[in-house]
């Protein structure tokens, strides 16, 4: 089992506690329990598996395994122990990169509007304060949020496009000016888009990071209760650097939050007119190689092509096209995200 890695910290199994001490052996049949903190683990299935991986590699192909699942509560310190997210979601995803121009928050919108058309119920926060996006990729950008009262409170009301309801520092900016905060000015105006919100139930609630780590990264820590991160990366060396950077901040003890996965963008340039052909300007699947390297899924490869650009642009992302070669990838995500869950 020491070759058996927990992706959410990337600790093996021993070094992270989690195997029970009631191993049973008779000839080829072993039964052991793994401990996880929670029963909606999104790596139960993917760690049992690895397990029984580990054995057959290790011990003996021959080897006939039951390997049961317990959860309990660990003492792993954790900034958002002790209180109650403020938003009713089954899962809070929140979407990073290590630095700008990866396609993070293409992305992000994408998965989101993925989510949706799989008929899940999406919350979408744009919360890269700097540089907010997503009125521009949802079509968004003449709307205006008006407030709502809900059991005697003044909530904001997200804008809703495309079955996904979402709130972004862009709808109460001038688009044209800057955005110059220092990082409480920042912090405190996510804080409000997430707890003066009137988000509702959600099935998905996912969160576009700013590119990097900074005050915002850690208020949104301590102020949900964060499913896991997914880590968005271009398969060049310069992007790597700062992905690895990104991951290793997510599986500190302080922040201790699963990373769920990394999705490779811009993993090859397709011409419209040559669909079959692959050119790999930015280099030849760094992040499938980081994702292995972490012990982390790789959740996707997006190509570079035309079509996602201009949905991007024009406010309509690719995920809308049903059957689109680019919006099966966002499909891939969903399923893949469905199967941890």
């Amino acid at each position: 089992m020491r070759h058996v890695r927990y992706p959410g910290t990337g600790k093996d199994l021993i070094e992270s506690g989690m195997l029970e001490d009631d191993i049973r052996i008779s000839g080829y049949e072993v039964s052991f329990s793994l401990i996880f903190e929670k029963d909606s683990d999104p790596f139960m299935r993917s760690v049992v598996k690895a397990a029984e991986a580990a054995l057959h590699t290790y011990v003996d192909p021959n080897i006939t395994a039951h390997i049961h699942t317990k959860a309990v509560k660990q003492n792993i310190p954790s900034p958002t122990s002790g209180h109650q997210s403020p938003v009713q979601a089954t899962h809070v995803i929140a979407i990073h990169s290590g630095k700008g121009g990866v396609g993070k928050s293409t992305v992000t919108a994408n998965l989101a509007v993925a989510l949706a058309q799989a008929g899940y119920r999406v919350g979408l926060l744009d919360a890269d304060i700097h540089g907010p996006s997503m009125p521009k990729m949802f079509h968004t950008e003449d709307c205006r949020p008006y407030s709502v009262e809900i059991d005697g409170r003044t909530l904001i009301e997200p804008i809703e496009q495309y079955g996904v309801k979402m709130l972004s520092i862009g709808f109460f900016v001038n688009p044209d000016q800057a955005v110059i905060w220092r990082g409480g000015m920042a912090s405190n105006a996510i804080k409000q888009l997430i707890e003066d919100a009137h988000w509702g139930e959600l099935d998905y609630f996912l969160i576009d990071l700013p590119p990097g780590t900074s005050d915002i990264h850690l208020t949104l820590i301590s102020a949900l209760q964060l499913t896991g991160v997914i880590v968005v990366t271009t398969p060049q060396p310069v992007a790597l650097v700062d992905a690895r950077k990104g991951v290793e901040m997510f599986r500190n003890e302080k922040v201790n939050v699963p990373i769920l996965g990394l999705v490779e963008n811009m993993a090859w340039f397709t011409p419209a007119e040559l669909p079959q052909n692959r050119y790999y300007i930015f280099g030849k699947e760094g992040g499938k190689h980081l994702a292995e390297e972490l012990q982390i899924p790789l959740l996707a490869q997006i190509p570079l092509v035309q079509s996602i650009r201009e949905g991007g642009d024009e406010g309509t992302p690719i995920a809308l096209q049903a059957g689109h070669p680019a919006a099966a990838e966002f499909e891939k995500i969903v399923r893949s995200l469905s199967a941890q869950s």
